[in-house]
């Protein structure tokens, strides 16, 4: 007969999956003095990207060949990874990200020059890496961009407004979307490219470096081109695949990381006579926030794993995950606000810094009625034929 130790372990991560997520808690636990300071700050904490650079993790979201950890980019990888640096520093989290996501059209898509000049320094944070699709008229219907890219004289000249482009001002290169023609085109443009500027950043809730990149006829070379002239929204599409299900990974970490500072609150802060975990309507409060997480790792799991296969084919389960994921963090980032009372208010406190973070994960990387709509379409063909 078994023991109490002897169950079977299912539906367990690999085990250099969770070797990595150790090295990611590790770099978390040692940005624990510093996270406060960088999550209010609307640029890259220079200490911070110095730890991060340090661990080695970076590598994770740039291919072997170019000095990367894993032969291609690995959705379950970045996924694990950016679960437990959530749980820590958004500010952490999102310079991790944007490493693989502003680079990702490049490994893919890039000609060699490019990828050789660029890849091994965002592996070694060398270089910071942006992806420009958002303008001032076009957010989700991307389709309506009016940045324009045409190419001259052995040169492309792109023109346009990009906005609210996460380390826009900081960044080395911007992977940036334009009409070229009849179709959308991806071209890389150093920041320090004739006709480039910068400004903002912008003052959101939940800092961090966001800003606008102007391109007033700013000119690169032909060989900057990334992919074949009207294929870009192909590599955006590719992209998103491939990080989309990380996402929900950072809200399971936030949410997670909410939970404990509730859970250790109302068990040691005492109301009437006995804990506030123990309590009127608070351990029901909690217990649900603790079903919501685990619910929602087990479909980002799944679906990272998925799209570590193929992400074009699993695209409907990380998109699942997402909204699935970050819509719980925010219920239970708000529990946890709620059963803090007055604590959970406080300027300041983990607890407020997590609360502000969870909200624009609703929005980025696909908002959650336009992601609904798109999976409805899915469910009604999957149906209906």
């Amino acid at each position: 007969m078994s023991g109490p130790g002897d169950e079977p372990r299912y539906f367990e991560l690999p085990g250099r999956y969770v070797e990595l997520q150790r090295e990611a808690a590790d770099l978390a636990a040692s940005v624990a003095d510093i996270a406060a300071r960088a999550d209010e700050a609307d640029q890259i904490d220079p200490e911070l990207r110095e730890r991060l650079r340090a661990s080695g993790l970076a590598r994770v979201t740039v291919p072997a060949e170019y000095g990367g950890r894993y032969p291609r980019v690995d959705s379950l990888a970045v996924t694990v990874v950016r679960e437990q640096l959530a749980a820590q520093s958004a500010q952490l989290d999102s310079l991790f990200a944007m490493q693989g996501i502003g680079s990702f059209p490049v490994a893919t898509a890039g000609p060699a020059e490019l990828r050789a000049r660029w890849l091994p320094a965002v592996a070694g944070l060398d270089a910071i890496a942006a992806l420009a699709l958002t303008e001032p008229q076009a957010g989700s219907d991307l389709k309506a961009i009016a940045t324009t890219v045409t190419e001259a004289g052995g040169e492309i000249i792109v023109r346009g407004h990009k906005t609210f482009i996460t380390n826009a001002g900081e960044a080395d290169f911007y992977c940036v979307l334009g009409r070229e023609d009849d179709g959308y085109s991806l071209v890389l443009v150093p920041a320090d490219a004739p006709g480039l500027s910068t400004k903002g950043p912008h003052q959101i809730i939940a800092p961090h470096s966001l800003g606008d990149v102007l391109l007033d006829g700013a000119r690169v070379p032909a060989g900057h081109r990334i992919g074949a002239p009207g294929t870009g929204f192909s590599t955006i599409f590719a992209t998103l695949a491939t990080f989309r299900v990380s996402v929900a990974g950072a809200a399971v970490g936030l949410a997670q990381a909410a939970l404990t500072e509730a859970v250790r609150h109302t068990a040691a802060r005492e109301q009437f006579g006995q804990p506030l975990a123990r309590l009127g309507p608070v351990p029901a409060l909690l217990a649900t926030s603790w079903t919501e997480i685990e619910m929602a790792r087990a479909l980002t799991y799944r679906a990272a794993a998925a799209a570590s296969i193929d992400p074009l084919a699993s695209l409907h389960l990380s998109s699942l995950a997402k909204v699935g994921a970050t819509e719980a963090a925010g219920r239970v980032v708000d529990r946890a606000v709620q059963v803090m009372g007055r604590f959970g208010l406080e300027r300041g406190s983990k607890i407020e810094r997590f609360y502000r973070a969870a909200r624009p994960m609703r929005i980025y990387e696909g908002a959650t009625e336009v992601i609904f709509d798109s999976l409805a379409k899915r469910l009604v063909k999957d149906v209906t034929g």
